[in-house]
């Protein structure tokens, strides 16, 4: 099973300084921890942050019709500013680690992460439009 912790945006996150310029050593040392121990265990898959939304855009769709909106985005406690991807053997597992996850705004801070579970290609069952997907090398140039 896999799960994807999303850290939300702060007001510090969605400006344009680099992230050491608003967050403190003891917490990139705190999240370098918790995410060596998380690939040291075998379940760390990904993890990185995201650039503030006025680097990013929105496709709207409406209809057979798309739409370009570029940032930035005004409701931070919308957007998310990183991630980190885990392969977990159950939801409890899964839970546990994220208890474990540091407060992205700092220790004493008000802050929020939320964690979904993925769909897997096997949740969707058989068709030739799945199996186009399990045949897909990701990452990889064709």
């Amino acid at each position: 099973m896999r799960f994807m912790i999303l850290v939300k945006a702060t007001k510090e996150s969605e400006t344009e300084a680099r992230p050491t310029d608003f967050v403190e050593e003891t917490l990139i040392a705190a999240m370098a921890t918790y995410h060596e121990e998380l690939a040291k265990a075998g379940m760390l898959l990904d993890a990185s942050g995201l650039k503030p939304s006025s680097k990013g855009w929105r496709i709207t769709y409406s209809g057979d019709k798309r739409s370009v909106v570029d940032g930035p985005f005004t409701e931070t406690k919308e957007l998310v500013a990183g991630y980190t991807l885990i392969q977990a053997k159950s939801r409890e597992e899964a839970l546990e680690w994220t208890k474990r996850f540091p407060n992205p705004a700092g220790e004493g801070k008000e802050c929020e992460i939320e964690v979904r579970e993925l769909w897997e290609l096997e949740d969707f069952g058989s068709s030739e439009s799945v199996d186009r997907f399990r045949g897909l090398e990701l990452g990889k140039k064709s």
